[in-house]
């Protein structure tokens, strides 16, 4: 936590994550033209932020875009705000509130009557595991059952059918297959097969279905990388602005539920009641 408050510190570091907060997934370039920083200057700060875990980047060919990973701020809101005085932590409450207001995508909402844009969601995490463990949990129907509840059927081959065995719901489409697999690194596939059978089960009415279905088939990558004691789990899904708008909540139960099985052998609890 001690990465996090010196990270705040400084007043050109949370310009910078208030740029990312008002439009996520910016390059380098685009961090310094729109701040009017020196490259050199912004790479450093940028450096600062992503060792404080404030900041993760995602490689889009040869450019990296960077994205605002609200979790430490949010941890040090509710630890801290709510026992010192408000005027002090303004700073931070106003940013959690930004935080939790603002969708974190990658580009403006689409305008009523266009056809959707495809937009950008990433979460990090940390788990104490090794890549090739994880690689196992992500694709594993053994595994994958345990925190997901979904079974996926496939032989992780690029261009290679995905079978989703949902608890009520079995979903497959010729559009639906694997992109990406490089074991213990990278794993790409296309997202959702929005049938009748899969909105029954979890309760999705023919109206937003409908709107889901003029959305473009929406795509998840997993990018797995070693550091240190942990391996960094990075998921970015590009989808339409319903869809995100729906999982955006999903994604972060899922991975915490996907960390704690590696970590203590045991899934998430169900909720009470």
């Amino acid at each position: 936590m001690d990465e996090v408050f010196k990270a705040l510190a400084d007043t050109s570091r949370r310009r910078l994550l208030d740029s990312l907060n008002a439009r996520n997934g910016q390059t380098l370039r685009e961090l310094c033209a729109e701040l009017d920083m020196a490259r050199q200057s912004v790479s450093k700060h940028l450096a600062v932020l992503e060792a404080a875990h404030l900041v993760t980047t995602v490689r889009r060919g040869r450019e990296k875009l960077h994205y605002l990973d609200a979790a430490p701020i949010n941890a040090i809101a509710d630890r801290w705000i709510s026992r010192y005085d408000r005027e002090r932590a303004r700073a931070l409450a106003d940013l959690k509130t930004a935080l939790e207001q603002i969708p974190m995508s990658g580009s403006d909402p689409v305008s009523k009557g266009e056809p959707a844009s495809q937009s950008d969601f990433v979460y990090t995490a940390y788990i104490r595991t090794t890549p090739e463990r994880l690689w196992q949990a992500l694709t594993d129907p053994a595994f994958t059952r345990r925190y997901w509840g979904v079974a996926f059927e496939t032989d992780w081959k690029p261009g290679s059918p995905i079978v989703w065995h949902e608890e009520s719901a079995t979903l497959a489409d010729p559009e639906q297959v694997v992109l990406e697999a490089e074991p213990g690194r990278r794993l790409s596939y296309t997202w959702h097969t929005f049938t009748a059978e899969w909105a029954e089960s979890v309760g999705v009415d023919e109206e937003t279905r409908a709107r889901l279905l003029a959305e473009p088939r929406s795509k998840v990558t997993f990018e797995i990388e070693p550091a240190g004691e942990t391996v960094k789990l990075t998921v970015r899904h590009e989808a339409g602005d319903v869809l995100l708008g729906m999982s955006r909540e999903g994604w972060p139960a899922i991975v915490s539920g996907l960390k704690t099985l590696l970590e203590t052998g045991e899934p998430l609890p169900e909720p009470a009641g």
